[in-house]
């Protein structure tokens, strides 16, 4: 007799899956590196993602994202190659998909802890997003920024340094942590340097998301939400997943809008509105 034994499905094989980031020529539905005309010759370089439905002649909002930190215990890269979070906003459909670099010491390289060179880390923003838009039809009326860990930090501590980068942006989501939250361990990360950043906003629309991300609104904005047109949004990451649970090892994770959730839903609605005309 023959005794044919089935594994169980795995619950997270129906999970999004990122695309893996090739060397190809940009097009719909590939996510692509590339190296920008002042750093050839160098490792510095960003992610394109064009979407499934994307064509030459359309005209696409943007999701401009900045990676966390390299985390050992979440197996967290800190690479731009690696990052998940704008993918899992967007589904890979309708969006324009950009992962910038944090710019190393030196401009050879990026790099996977903290901001390295900062000003040269703004002004590649500066400089590569509206020719991105210009390239590959995104609106930049329409963008938004957005990072987990250290990118939840990025969005303001880079995305706001000045006017000018701040200007680029329709609203801001964040997923665990958040530009002034508390004090860290490099320039200006104090709460008085990062309410002049959040000043930069002009009342415009943040997604304060995170696994205590209420938590924000009453250990520090509570007393500054007039500065921005503040959501809040607790996520049970260990809930949702049974931790580890395929490719979610930790609950400090960019992944987990990967998985279908009424929070996820919640996210995809504040971009929805954010973005309304």
């Amino acid at each position: 007799m023959l005794l044919f034994i089935f594994a169980a499905k795995p619950i997270w094989s129906d999970d999004l899956v990122t695309p893996v980031m090739t060397d190809e020529a940009p097009a719909a539905g590939k996510r692509v590196r590339q190296v920008a005309p002042e750093y050839r010759a160098t490792e510095v370089y960003h992610s394109l993602y064009l979407p499934s439905d994307w064509k030459p002649s359309g005209s696409y909002p943007v999701i401009v994202e900045y990676t966390g930190n390299e985390f050992p215990p979440g197996k967290g890269s800190g690479e731009v190659k690696d990052a998940n979070l704008g993918f899992g906003m967007s589904g890979g459909k309708d969006f324009i998909w950009v992962v910038m670099p944090y710019v190393q010491q030196g401009k050879t390289e990026n790099t996977v802890k903290w901001w390295g060179d900062r000003k040269a880390t703004i002004d590649y923003c500066k400089v590569n997003l509206p020719r991105i838009c210009e390239q590959f039809g995104g609106d930049p009326d329409r963008v938004i920024i957005c990072g987990f860990s250290r990118g939840a930090i990025g969005s303001s501590y880079i995305g706001l340094a000045d006017n000018e980068i701040a200007a680029l942006w329709a609203g801001m989501f964040t997923h665990d942590h958040f530009d002034g939250a508390k004090t860290w361990g490099y320039p200006k990360s104090e709460r008085e340097f990062a309410l002049k950043r959040l000043a930069r906003l002009n009342g415009r629309p943040v997604l304060v998301s995170g696994q205590r991300g209420t938590a924000i609104r009453e250990t520090f904005l509570k007393d500054y939400l007039d500065l921005a047109d503040f959501s809040f949004l607790d996520v049970p990451v260990n809930k949702l997943f049974d931790i580890p649970e395929g490719p979610v090892i930790h609950s400090h994770t960019d992944r987990w809008m990967h998985r279908e959730s009424e929070y996820r839903d919640r996210v995809r609605a504040w971009i929805k509105t954010t973005l309304s005309p």
